[in-house]
C-alpha cells in the first residue's frame, strides 16, 4: 500500500493556524504527538530545524515537505497540514506554500524515508491534485483525495 495512503485523518490539519515555518513545524508535530505516534516533541522539531537549516524543503508549487529522522521512530510517520492562505517556506520558486507534508521516519530504515518523499513528489507534479487539496474542507476529504 502506497504510504500516502496510511495517512490518518487525526495527523491531517486544515486550516493550519500557523503564519510562519517555524510554527508550521511546530504545528504538525504537536499533531503526531496528539495522534500519540511520538512522544515527546522538542527532538523532531529540532530535527526538522536543522534539516531546514541545511536547505528549505520548500519544493515549490505550493509544496513543502519538512523532514527528519529523528531517534525512536520504528515506522514512518507522515501528517498533512493544508494553508490556502499560504505561508512563506522559503520555497525554490520564492512562492508560499500551502500544502506541507511532515514526513518522520525512521533513521536505520532509508527506504521508507526515499519512498515517502517520492510518493508525494509524484503526486505533487498534479496542478489539479495540489488544487483539489487546497479546497479540501474536512479531513476526510483529504484522506479521499490521497487515496483516488
Amino acid at each position: 500500500m502506497p504510504l500516502l495512503e496510511q495517512i490518518d485523518s487525526t495527523c491531517i490539519k486544515l486550516p493550519l493556524l500557523s503564519t510562519s515555518k517555524e510554527d508550521v513545524l511546530q504545528e504538525l508535530v504537536s499533531l503526531v504527538h496528539e495522534a500519540g505516534l511520538i512522544e515527546e516533541t522538542g527532538p523532531v522539531v529540532q530535527a526538522l530545524e536543522e534539516r531546514e537549516a541545511l536547505c528549505s524543503t520548500g519544493l515549490g508549487g505550493g509544496i513543502a515537505i519538512p523532514h527528519a529522522k529523528p531517534m525512536n521512530l520504528s515506522d514512518v510517520i507522515i501528517a498533512l497540514g493544508i494553508s490556502p492562505e499560504g505561508i512563506d517556506f522559503e520555497a525554490l520558486d520564492g512562492l508560499p506554500s500551502t500544502i506541507f507534508f511532515l514526513i518522520l521516519a525512521p533513521p536505520d530504515q532509508p527506504g521508507l524515508h526515499g519512498q515517502a518523499l517520492a510518493e508525494i513528489a509524484g503526486a505533487s507534479q498534479s496542478p489539479d491534485f495540489v488544487a483539489n487539496l487546497v479546497a479540501a474542507r474536512s479531513a476526510e476529504e483529504v484522506i479521499s483525495l490521497l487515496r483516488a
